[in-house]
């Protein structure tokens, strides 16, 4: 098995609002978790150096970057004249994107059924918060708050949405934590969403390594709008995979839950052709933030509204 069939990604996610989880207890949907007093807070223990295990996870993660590379894979330059795509394309993708799951909800990293779900996306403001594990050298912290904030700005812009990043009150985390951190990031997503299951918590301090990253969305079983949010980000990673995945993350908990093998140039695609963000990926967000498209909507109601939203983009289909 080459890198490629290594390489993935986990999306999970909560209550009807499941975009792959693993046994997790649905929120009652008028439940409201209680202010933990700041005393009790979880915070992260004094750095003491990376262990052992962290350095070896680094050192894998670096070889997986190169020979991706190598390869001419985790390309950054968000598609060009060699990776055409139609309105027909666009419109096959955001449906098998946004409509569908990746994973069978409360089974783990079981594959889905394949069969249609109903559109999830954020109704409100979207606060975005990093939260760094004690083994995060200060200087990579810097770096990557920085890298959250440039990509969050980015995100606003191309929905339209109220998408902030830098918050003090978030209702979307991101973790960026290393092996060494796994007690702190298991305690900080109990906290984050109480009603998450101890099988879904283990994600956070018995992650495969072939689990590059994931995000966990939790919401209303009743409207489809999330209303929280935790991705983790390996902080072993090098630069560019670190980048990689809060582009794919932060995409995917805005309602882009599912990857697709016809979808090109994407991130939405286990190949790892690209890195980044690309043009095509783009178009998706705009289509899913319309308001004419709204969440709890089904593939054969929302069907023809995003394929007149894609056709009248530049005036016609092609």
């Amino acid at each position: 098995m080459g890198w490629r069939g290594i390489v993935s990604r986990l999306l999970l996610g909560l209550g009807l609002l499941a975009l792959a989880s693993c046994d997790l207890v649905p929120l009652e949907p008028s439940a409201k978790p209680r202010a933990r007093p700041a005393g009790l807070a979880a915070k992260p223990l004094p750095p003491k150096g990376p262990s052992a295990e962290s350095l070896a996870m680094a050192r894998f993660y670096g070889r997986m970057q190169a020979d991706l590379l190598a390869q001419g894979l985790l390309r950054t330059g968000g598609g060009g004249i060699d990776t055409p795509y139609t309105d027909t394309d666009l419109a096959r993708n955001f449906e098998r994107i946004a409509f569908y799951d990746e994973y069978a909800r409360d089974q783990g990293l079981k594959k889905s059924n394949g069969q249609s779900g109903r559109l999830r996306k954020w109704k409100g403001p979207v606060r975005i918060g990093v939260e760094f594990g004690a083994s995060v050298p200060k200087e990579q912290q810097e770096a990557d708050r920085a890298l959250v904030a440039k990509y969050t700005a980015r995100l606003a812009r191309i929905t339209g949405h109220s998408i902030s990043a830098n918050s003090k009150n978030p209702n979307f985390h991101v973790f960026v934590m290393g092996e060494d951190d796994q007690k702190f990031a298991r305690r900080r997503a109990a906290q984050i969403i109480p009603s998450i299951s101890p099988a879904s918590l283990n994600f956070f301090s018995d992650l495969p390594r072939s689990i590059l990253c994931f995000v966990i969305t939790a919401g209303s079983e009743q409207d489809y709008e999330y209303t929280r949010a935790i991705a983790f980000i390996r902080a072993e990673h090098p630069q560019l995979m670190r980048q990689s995945c809060v582009h794919e993350e932060l995409a995917q908990g805005l309602g882009l839950a599912n990857d697709s093998p016809s979808a090109r140039p994407s991130i939405f695609n286990d190949d790892d052709e690209f890195a980044l963000l690309t043009t095509h990926d783009e178009e998706l967000l705009r289509i899913l933030y319309n308001p004419a498209l709204r969440p709890g909507m089904t593939a054969d109601e929302a069907r023809p509204i995003f394929r007149h939203l894609i056709a009248s983009r530049r005036g016609g289909p092609s």
